[in-house]
């Protein structure tokens, strides 16, 4: 339990990894409060799953493209949120991948973050994105975990 007289644990990159499913709707009001609170660079990400494209789509970089693009689009509106509720710098990441794997090995050390914020459960449809993945990223993280209910 902390007390007032421990100091608040100062963050000055947070990572949030969104997928749209409610779990992660909180994980990034928190990610923002935090930031907020931190005077952090709040980065947010997103992972383009590799299993959800089959052969075809594969081999044409058009398709990948627009889901890379329509991603691109989308997660841009997270950060205009982020930017509108106070937080002063914001970014976001876009990669491929597994999610949980790809977040831990690839996009945790090109931002150099100092905190991961994710949800617990995934969007619903949608096979092993990020609550499935939670458990993952928590064991296999360099560095602090957030997993919100």
């Amino acid at each position: 339990m902390q007390n007032d007289s421990t100091p608040h644990t100062k963050f000055k990159c947070i990572l949030v990894g969104v997928d749209d499913s409610p779990d992660a709707q909180l994980a990034f009001r928190y990610a923002i409060s935090e930031a907020r609170q931190s005077d952090a660079h709040l980065f947010i990400t997103s992972i383009l799953e590799e299993d959800k494209v089959n052969v075809f789509q594969a081999l044409s970089k058009d398709f990948v493209h627009g889901e890379r693009s329509d991603l691109a689009k989308h997660i841009e509106k997270y950060r205009q949120l982020a930017l509108r509720a106070g937080v002063k710098e914001v970014d976001t990441v876009i990669d491929e991948g597994d999610p949980g794997e790809t977040i831990v090995k690839r996009v945790i050390p090109a931002v150099k973050a100092d905190l991961l914020i994710v949800g617990s459960l995934s969007k619903t449809g949608v096979r092993k994105y990020f609550g499935s993945q939670a458990a993952y990223m928590a064991k296999y993280s360099p560095i602090s975990v957030m997993i919100v209910r």
